[in-house]
């Protein structure tokens, strides 16, 4: 192969002079390699740029044990170390998948390139530039995938639980509904006036309008099973097991039992028992249901309101708490999974500000995600986010803090830094303070932390104009 040739038929050296492409190659190497052989591995020093003449070689890394591909070098791309990179080691691997050979330049000569050959270190500079950028954009398409998959996993947990009580109870209450001809046959043999049935009906609605008041302890609530048992056996009551559940979540004592029997002269008491009974089962299922829809229409609108996915695009008045309550829905799951406890000292009527809310949302996102993740290491057994709000004439701001390990002293300066991150590959991207310093200054705002073991802080300070 004539090199010199190869090398200026190549886009990126187009307008690098002939005698600097020569000094390029008489001051680099040629080195073949076989199927299935390395180029580069993970944390080998990177002291070459390698520029592929023949032949294509995978890229992919490892993380968590899991292989990623990457993507294939091909003849004619560049890679490897480059000017005025800061690169020490390699972070993949690169494997020939067939008969490759590159022409291999050692970083010893990069001074020498720098000062003596201009055109030639504008364009591997370019080179650099557009793969900072490609990778930059990668980073942070994997840092927004892995927040949704996050909060996707939250949510689809949070609705699963209503959705499944819905489906039990609607289930419950078609089996429910099945049963009542044959209570509806004992109910037509009553022989009521129509005052006791008022009567009877308004204690029936008094107890179900009470309903979520009756809630007791366990053992209370079976100490009221136990005694409204004991009173049916002594009544011979038949099946008083099937009704005393519902009959003591609903509040009913010893003594309303005896004044239904009263009311019903006795004969009536059984079918008239069971009846109320009855009643009582479906207004619970109903009930139920009724909860659980409405936990998923919450859901439904803190998902709207954090994403503010109905409302216009451009900045608007922005109610810092209801993003932040908004914020901290989305995340629940992750709260609950690992029993941390959320306290509230947020400062009443706070003013709106202008801003852009869905991306106001990712900052509270990125910062509570971070302490959650701090908390799950933590082993002392309180856990605990604090939100807290203050504002004066021209400012907002935010305080949230957690009682987690801190951030190490010596570090604690690079956590806005781009791709810096304290966490176990694969398990951040180092792109989520980054983030949120650049949505905070676009908001003309700022960001500071403080920390230390027992107590991190992030302050957020927006202005109100």
């Amino acid at each position: 192969m004539h090199l010199l040739h190869f090398l200026h038929e190549l886009e990126t050296f187009a307008d690098v002079p002939e005698n600097q492409l020569q000094w390029l190659i008489d001051h680099s190497s040629v080195r073949n390699f076989k199927p299935g052989e390395s180029v580069f591995a993970p944390n080998e020093p990177a002291d070459e740029m390698y520029i592929v003449l023949e032949g294509i070689f995978e890229v992919h890394f490892v993380r968590n044990g899991q292989r990623r591909e990457a993507g294939t070098i091909e003849k004619g791309d560049i890679t490897g170390l480059l000017p005025y990179s800061r690169m020490k080691r390699a972070t993949g691997n690169g494997v020939a998948k067939t008969e490759s050979s590159t022409l291999c330049y050692h970083r010893k000569h990069f001074p020498e390139m720098i000062t003596q050959h201009f055109e030639l270190t504008q364009a591997l500079v370019h080179v650099m530039t557009n793969r900072i950028r490609t990778f930059t954009t990668l980073q942070i398409q994997n840092e927004k995938l892995m927040s949704l998959g996050k909060l996707s996993a939250g949510l689809a947990h949070e609705l699963n639980n209503p959705a499944s009580a819905i489906v039990r109870s609607a289930h419950a209450l078609r089996n429910h509904l099945k049963g009542q001809p044959h209570k509806f046959k004992k109910i037509m043999n009553i022989k009521m006036s129509e005052q006791q049935v008022d009567e009877v009906n308004d204690l029936l609605f008094s107890k179900i309008n009470s309903y979520k008041a009756n809630k007791l302890s366990i053992m209370d609530r079976a100490d009221k099973e136990d005694e409204l048992y004991d009173w049916l056996e002594n009544e011979d009551f038949e099946n008083a097991n099937e009704l005393i559940e519902n009959l003591v979540e609903f509040g009913f004592e010893t003594t309303d039992l005896q004044w239904v029997k009263e009311k019903t002269g006795g004969r009536d008491f059984a079918p008239v028992l069971g009846w109320m009974e009855s009643n009582l089962s479906t207004e619970k299922m109903v009930e139920e249901i009724q909860e659980a829809s409405v936990r998923i229409a919450d859901l439904i609108q803190s998902i709207k309101s954090y994403s503010h996915m109905d409302r216009a695009t451009d900045r608007q008045q922005v109610d810092l708490h209801e993003g932040l309550r908004s914020t901290i829905t989305m995340l629940k799951h992750k709260i609950k999974k690992h029993q941390i406890q959320l306290e509230e000292q947020l400062a009443a009527d706070l003013p709106a500000i202008s801003g852009f809310p869905g991306e106001l949302n990712q900052v509270f996102t990125n910062i509570i995600d971070n302490a959650i993740d701090a908390l799950a290491e933590n082993e002392q057994p309180l856990r605990k986010i604090t939100f807290r709000s203050t504002y004066d004439s021209r400012f907002v701001r935010i305080f949230i803090s957690d009682n987690g390990p801190g951030i190490p002293p010596e570090v604690v300066h690079q956590i806005f830094d781009p791709f810096f991150t304290t966490k176990e590959m694969g398990k951040g991207t180092g792109l989520g303070l980054d983030v949120v310093m650049k949505i905070v200054r676009q908001h003309k705002g700022d960001v500071k932390v403080k920390s230390q073991p027992g107590a991190t802080e992030f302050e957020i300070c927006l202005p109100l104009k």
